[in-house]
């Protein structure tokens, strides 16, 4: 069941990643479109993250609603980076003082991101068991493992 989900997953990643690539530039159907994808993608991970560790309905009611806004808030983050990382590298006469206002946030990106998952964490404590929060933290490798897999599987 989780390699079948898994599976269904990276087939959307790839059609979205390829469908982006041929389209020209974004329009607000496919803006609407890339979201829709998100959401369903950070719901998969949720619902497959909540089977790993054996959540309750209570639990995983709780988690949902933590594990999506901390999504939100760490792909906000990376959003901003990555525009000021492009805007910068696009910039013909870009200044020494914006190449190292570029450098410090993507290098500060990963300790922000990482105070994000603290908070949340802090937050997964109040209903999770100690060995559902370990279980988490190896859960969260295993999606990324078995998503990077499926990555390799799809370029041989």
């Amino acid at each position: 069941m989780n390699r079948v989900l898994i599976a269904i997953f990276c087939s959307l990643v790839f059609s979205c990643f390829s469908f982006h690539a041929a389209a020209g530039p974004d329009s607000k159907e496919d803006k609407v479109k890339r979201e829709q994808w998100y959401k369903n993608m950070v719901q998969t991970k949720i619902d497959y993250l909540a089977r790993q560790v054996g959540m309750n309905a209570d639990q995983k009611s709780k988690f949902e609603k933590q594990y999506a806004a901390m999504s939100a808030e760490t792909a906000k983050l990376s959003r901003e980076t990555r525009r000021l990382e492009r805007t910068v590298s696009k910039k013909a006469d870009a200044t020494d003082v914006e190449f190292e206002k570029a450098a410090e946030a993507i290098t500060e990106l990963k300790s922000k991101e990482g105070a994000i998952e603290q908070k949340y964490f802090n937050q997964f404590k109040a209903y999770l068991s100690k060995k559902q929060l370990f279980q988490l933290k190896v859960a969260e490798h295993k999606w990324m493992k078995e998503l990077m897999k499926h990555r390799m599987k799809g370029k041989k």
